[in-house]
């Protein structure tokens, strides 16, 4: 039986941004509308699934939301919308989870929409190198169903993350320096808006390479995070298996080898489908963590695909390169099996710091810069963690531009927590500094709130909350993420 909830009060901390002041109340005839909806075994309130709602992968702390429901189609997200916006009941879209910027808090509480039951791929155009899926259609999921069709979808955040969820994020990943980020990747959205009218962002039912009509909706939803809609479905782009992946992993004597060999192989025009960056402090937790025994010293990853002879023309070039900056032994494989076991390490670093420092919590950074700037960038950052003492591995998509570190601390010492964050805001600044930006990929949710404020200026957040207004004139899409809250 659902229950009314009482009306509650909270004052949490909320890393990297303001302290909320909340109170929400859902009364008994809006779950009974709820339940209406969705019906009653896809909402709940109890605390165990309220608590698994409240918090992503991220250290971002905040309030549960007071109930979760499970839409299984547009027209009932659509339905969930009109009620909550008579209402002015805050929404949370939430996916699977694994975001790191506080996205799914509910800062202000409300209704967690829970999209994993709507887990169709509704079409394939194999012809056409198109999909279309519902929210809950994770990339493994999809990459699974299209093996037998030679074809596949490269984005890769490096998690099991929801495609939608993706697009909501504006999410890349490991492959983006050659297939680019979802927003490379997205054709056109369903997405519901908060008084639950069902738009298509390019046009309904469209699904070409290109155009040029209208302005541009697809982009502007794609990084919104849920505060101007939901979606529902997406259409993405799809390629084509390649004829021949090889990987290489080659290791360093220093960090500031290891990046000049990153911006010799871009500026060489090689076509590198991924070119990850690990220091000397991710390869100790990686071979900690996995049973490694790779060299504990600044090393890249490098994955190659084309055909057989372009391959092998191409690890020459780059092995070559490595060569000329002190770079130890090459090691590369061509068998999935053999590649799977030099990428161990890379998939596994979330893991891998998690247990290098037990009951530690984690502050991943992520920011973005213009090739030219990353030797500096990387350098300065590595000096900062070394400086104060921090645990702080660095792991980096060389190839675009975009790198993170894992700052760890003590969630019980809060001054330790308080250096992490002071870390992780130098070095978003510094990323504003070199012509970057201070996400190429997390988004910004709760945590970065006032750094996209110093990176757009009080005339591009200005317009940004008149779109924001225009779309959601109650603010309950997701209050308090991207935009803030108090403006």
């Amino acid at each position: 039986m659902i229950r009314a909830l009482k009306n509650v009060k909270v004052l949490r901390k909320v890393t990297g941004c303001q302290t909320y002041s909340t109170q929400s109340f859902i009364s008994q005839n809006v779950l009974h509308d709820l339940t209406n909806t969705v019906g009653d075994s896809n909402i709940a309130t109890t605390k165990s699934i309220l608590s698994h709602h409240g918090q992503d992968m991220g250290p971002h702390g905040g309030q549960d939301p007071h109930a979760v429901v499970w839409p299984r189609s547009a027209q009932e997200v659509a339905e969930i919308c009109r009620i909550c916006n008579a209402h002015e009941i805050p929404i949370i879209p939430f996916g699977t989870g694994t975001g790191l910027e506080g996205g799914i808090v509910a800062v202000q509480g409300g209704v967690a929409v829970n999209v994993t039951k709507m887990d169709r791929i509704l079409a394939v155009h194999e012809e056409d190198f198109t999909a279309i899926v519902q929210p809950g259609v994770t990339r493994e999921k999809l990459n699974s169903e299209l093996k037998s069709s030679g074809l596949w979808f490269p984005v890769d955040p490096g998690a099991d993350a929801s495609i939608c969820g993706m697009c909501a994020t504006g999410a890349s990943g490991t492959n983006a320096v050659k297939y680019g980020t979802m927003k490379e990747n997205c054709i056109n959205l369903e997405v519901v808006l908060a008084q639950g009218e069902i738009i298509e962002t390019a046009g309904v039912g469209v699904r070409p390479r290109k155009s040029s009509a209208g302005y541009n909706l697809t982009e502007l939803f794609l990084g919104s995070e849920g505060t101007l809609g939901i979606i529902t479905s997406a259409t993405i782009r799809l390629h084509a298996i390649p004829e021949c992946v090889a990987s290489a992993v080659v290791s360093f004597p220093d960090l500031q080898a290891a990046v000049d060999t990153v911006v010799g192989t871009l500026q060489s025009g090689i076509g590198i489908a991924r070119l990850e960056l690990l220091d000397d402090m991710q390869m100790k937790t990686c071979n900690q963590y996995s049973n490694l025994n790779y060299t504990e010293s600044p090393t890249l990853f490098i994955e190659f695909h084309g055909s057989h002879s372009g391959v092998a023309e191409q690890i020459e070039v780059v092995k070559m390169l490595s060569e000329q900056n002190n770079g130890g032994e090459f090691l590369w494989a061509e068998k999935q099996e053999d590649r799977n076991k030099l990428w161990k390490a890379r998939h596994a670093v979330h893991h891998a710091n998690k247990a290098y420092c037990p009951g530690y919590r984690g502050l991943a950074t992520d920011v973005c810069v213009p090739i030219s700037e990353l030797p500096k960038i990387v350098m300065e950052t590595k000096h900062d963690i070394e400086k104060r003492g921090l645990v702080g591995p660095i792991v980096g998509h060389a190839g675009d531009g975009n790198f993170h570190s894992m700052l760890m601390f003590d969630p019980n010492n809060e001054e330790e927590e308080r250096i992490c964050e002071e870390v992780a805001d130098k070095m978003a600044r510094r990323a504003l500094e070199l012509g970057g930006t201070i996400s190429g990929e997390h988004g910004i949710g709760i945590g970065k709130v006032k750094l996209l404020e110093e990176q757009f200026g009080p005339q591009g957040i200005d317009v940004m909350w008149r779109i924001k207004t225009a779309l959601d004139p109650k603010s309950i899409l997701n209050p308090g993420k991207v935009l803030n809250y108090a403006h």
